[in-house]
């Protein structure tokens, strides 16, 4: 195995357990590890820190694995890694009325660069790291033996592994059938019909489950609006919760026709639900010209600040949408309001809404903290994990 020497001074991290080492933080390498390869990370005194993958593509030069010398880095820790992660989302899945999860969450599950999702009996997959395409193989056939899905599918993200120097992924079956065009699956009850093969990202987003519940609690009887809808979640948990009235707005035509779809899924196709496809922020605007108002407005954008670089910019782009909802709202309505950027932290999040609100001419009280649910955990030494944010508003 290479030993790759860590800088004087770049040791604390490591110590601390995080995951990343930097590549301006590396000294030098003993020899041409392959990138992908795991390699032995030491101090400038040869001491032992950690193993971990090496790619030397990435700003994150060393993805590290273990820092117990003794532990083998071998297609048998891949498959206690990958069993650990899966046992522990058991119970969430015991009751029949979810079977949509994240089983495995990268660098919280001790496995960076791999993503799985579930979606009833088929497994998305998301290969972003080099260490994790070298392992692929022995991935797939743990999957299988635990869980025997009826299908694995290739969702990995080309921009992604970019960054890792690796090709764009091919997509498609990596194990089993193909999924159909529509799969259907359950979260607290509700049934949808989700594209894995076409749909955003990994197919669902399965880390609002906690908070669409939470939301649909507030939203009986009222008039709700749906920013950002996607294929309804938050639309199809308030119209079961008993709201009067619920308006999605999303752009995609796509995503506008499975949320359709999935409200007769569920016998809730009735005069109590409008979609439009248009652009959130035009929308938003023309409801105000139009006098609309609402008594709850969810507002779930796509990623507005991929890296801190982009923080500012986001900052804006979060304030200008935060603040024409504010002035969308009746007195003492609910704003649901979130962020699934890793670089924005609730701190400077509620510091913009603030100053949405000041713009607004509305008083604000933040009245609960929404996160991420049980399967998409943070690992204690890895607080980057923590991306989604969100808050209940009551807007005076």
């Amino acid at each position: 195995m290479i030993d790759v020497i860590l800088k004087k001074g770049k040791e604390k991290a490591v110590l601390q357990k995080h995951p990343w080492v930097f590549s301006g933080a590396i000294d030098k390498v003993k020899g041409k590890p392959a990138n992908g390869d795991v390699v032995r990370l030491i101090d400038t005194q040869d001491r032992f820190m950690a193993y971990g993958f090496y790619n030397d593509q990435s700003r994150v030069a060393l993805r590290l694995l273990e820092w117990n010398e003794d532990v083998q880095i071998n297609a048998e820790w891949f498959r206690n890694k990958v069993a650990i992660a899966v046992k522990s989302r058991q119970e969430l899945l015991a009751d029949g009325t979810t079977n949509t999860c994240r089983l495995i969450f990268s660098e919280a599950d001790y496995l960076p660069g791999l993503i799985v999702d579930k979606y009833a009996d088929y497994l998305s997959l998301q290969i972003l790291t080099s260490g994790i395409e070298n392992n692929k193989a022995t991935i797939i056939n743990a999957l299988q033996e635990l869980l025997n899905p009826a299908g694995i599918f290739d969702k990995s993200d080309a921009s992604s592994r970019g960054h890792e120097g690796m090709d764009a992924s091919d997509g498609g079956v990596l194990a089993g059938n193909h999924p159909p065009e529509i799969v259907e699956v359950k979260e607290n009850g509700i049934t949808y019909g989700i594209n894995i093969a076409e749909g955003q990202k990994s197919g669902f987003y399965c880390d609002q489950r906690d908070n669409r519940h939470i939301v649909a609690t507030h939203a009986k009887g009222k008039k709700l609006l749906d920013c950002f809808s996607y294929t309804g979640g938050f639309s199809l948990n308030a119209l079961k919760n008993g709201a009067a009235q619920v308006i999605s707005v999303d752009s995609s035509a796509l995503a506008i026709e499975t949320l359709k779809k999935n409200i007769s899924l569920n016998n809730l196709d009735d005069l109590r639900f409008t979609a439009i496809q248009s652009d959130v922020n035009k929308q938003l605007r023309r409801f105000k010209e139009e006098s609309e108002t609402f008594d709850v407005i969810v507002l779930d954008p796509p990623k507005y600040a991929p890296s801190r670089s982009a923080l500012d910019r986001a900052s804006r782009a979060y304030k200008d949408l935060n603040r024409i909802a504010m002035l969308l709202l009746n007195k003492g309505g609910l704003l649901a309001t979130f962020s699934c950027s890793g670089a924005m932290d609730i701190d400077t999040f509620k510091q913009v809404l603030a100053w949405a609100a000041l713009d607004a001419g509305k008083e604000v009280q933040f009245i609960y903290q929404f996160c991420q649910p049980e399967d998409h955990p943070v690992r204690s030494s890895f607080p980057e994990g923590e991306y989604l944010k969100g808050l209940l508003c009551r807007v005076m």
